[in-house]
């Protein structure tokens, strides 16, 4: 996919400092497992009405394929007080990663955030997180993000792969990674531990 749109400079951008503090993260942890706890699934994200507003208006369907992704999930309510701190954080680090690095048009955020655990034996095998129905109709995938809750020292295996192959270092608590949505990537399978992190998505217009 060629993409045109201006001030292209790097499609993945790892973060040199925490966003979240080790407190933050727990408030975050247990405000994901608050909510409920559901079978992550392999599928797209639809647009079921208009989500300038709101968020939570995107709705995430799909199968479940074992073979392709074992994971828990739930999903964090924007339109709340207890998470919109987290939100207004995130909505300033992605406008400004937006602007150094990627240069999309009309990033904001338009999808709830999800709360993900990998437990041993857990994973996400090789996958993009905007597939042809998200970019036929807006608001289209343009910038994933990965956020480690977890203690890095608490789980082993659990990487986050990109499919350019680059050796990273293993990512840090409250540290965070963001890519273009269309760029390949996977979770390798939890080998010991509890891999505890935030996945969002950003949106915008379809790519010129």
């Amino acid at each position: 996919m060629l993409i045109l749109e201006p001030r292209w400079k790097s499609y993945i951008v790892s973060t040199n400092q925490a966003i979240f503090t080790p407190e933050q993260c727990d408030h975050i942890i247990r405000m994901g497992q608050s909510c409920e706890q559901l079978d992550a699934k392999v599928g797209t994200a639809t647009k079921t009405q208009d989500t300038d507003d709101d968020p939570s208006k995107i709705k995430n369907t799909g199968t479940n394929d074992h073979k392709k992704r074992i994971t828990t999930i739930s999903w964090l309510p924007f339109n709340s007080p207890e998470t919109q701190p987290m939100y207004q954080k995130l909505d300033q680090w992605v406008r400004n990663i937006n602007g150094n690095h990627f240069g999309f048009d009309g990033i904001q955020i338009t999808e709830n955030a999800q709360y993900t655990e990998y437990p041993t034996g857990a994973f996400y095998e090789w996958h993009t997180d905007n597939d042809t129905d998200m970019r036929m109709q807006p608001p289209v995938r343009k910038i994933s993000m990965t956020l480690l809750l977890s203690d890095e020292n608490d789980f082993e295996g659990g990487d986050l792969e990109m499919i350019d192959d680059a050796k990273r270092p293993k990512m840090k608590r409250g540290h965070a990674i963001f890519f273009a949505s269309f760029i390949r990537h996977r979770v390798t399978p939890v080998t010991k531990g509890n891999r505890k992190s935030l996945v969002m998505w950003f949106g915008g217009p379809p790519f010129k």
